[in-house]
């Protein structure tokens, strides 16, 4: 029961890593406040995670009044907030820069970024309250980059230094500031991305293929990441952008290696 009595505020936790999440969570003993923009979602979500010390809120993370409310809603059902876990975002388009719209580079930005913007803004008195600590969902395209897919890659290597930074200004209060960065994970997002690739029938074997430890994985391996994360066992831990990667940066190194002794033969 390592979250035992924690209350734990999940931004887009009803579906993917999020959902995972939410379910390991709640397993450790935290009460949730899982938050999601879509109705849908959360009933399905409902179904399969129940219980009396869940409480779903539908709300816009990028709309300030909206994720005030939700925050508000929080507090008057559980009385404190131990936990902010940033897990939102969306991931469309799959474009080159110069042909991403000015609408969805804002809608990027909005959801990806400013969603943590908004739940710090609002949330930050009550971590500093109970000493708590803050959980970004990040990427690892956003340290290495990602062809066709440059405002996505540029929303998180923004949170890996929104990370760094926050991790600063609030140890001053005991509270923590981490976030994981997984390469590909089978979720709805990443199969929607997939469908959008020029090259999409051999997508999932490719996505097998730059994981070092050999295949894709589900989103159960990055929040069993972040349950350590958010927990007392990692309570000298802040500022670290953690990779759940299976090694997939070190999939070039291990290409060229492989190049070496093929030359050598």
């Amino acid at each position: 029961m390592l979250l035992k009595n924690k209350v734990i505020f999940l931004t887009g936790g009803t579906e993917g890593i999020g959902f995972e999440c939410a379910k390991i969570y709640h397993a450790a003993g935290a009460k949730l406040s899982i938050i999601s923009n879509s109705e849908a979602s959360i009933t399905q979500a409902r179904k399969k995670l129940p219980g009396a010390e869940i409480v779903f809120i539908k709300t816009d993370v990028s709309v300030a009044d909206n994720v005030q409310q939700a925050i508000t809603e929080t507090l008057s059902t559980f009385g404190k907030i131990d936990v902010i876990h940033n897990n939102a975002g969306i991931s469309n388009p799959s474009k080159a820069i110069h042909d991403t719209t000015e609408d969805e580079w804002n809608n990027l930005f909005n959801v990806n970024v400013k969603g943590i913007y908004n739940t710090t803004k609002f949330g930050i008195e009550e971590l500093k309250k109970t000493k708590g600590n803050i959980l970004n969902t990040s990427s690892l395209v956003g340290d290495i980059g990602q062809e066709i897919h440059a405002a996505y890659s540029a929303t998180k290597g923004a949170i890996n230094a929104l990370t760094k930074s926050m991790a600063l200004d609030y140890a001053p209060y005991g509270i923590r500031v981490n976030a994981v960065a997984p390469a590909g994970v089978w979720t709805p997002m990443l199969r929607a991305w997939s469908q959008q690739q020029p090259d999409s029938p051999t997508i999932e074997n490719y996505l097998d293929e730059i994981h070092a430890l050999g295949y894709c994985p589900e989103g159960d391996v990055v929040a069993d990441a972040c349950l350590f994360l958010v927990s007392e066992q990692a309570r000298f831990i802040t500022g670290c952008i953690l990779p759940v990667s299976g090694g997939a940066e070190l999939g070039y190194r291990r290409v060229i290696k492989q190049s070496t002794q093929l030359n050598q033969i």
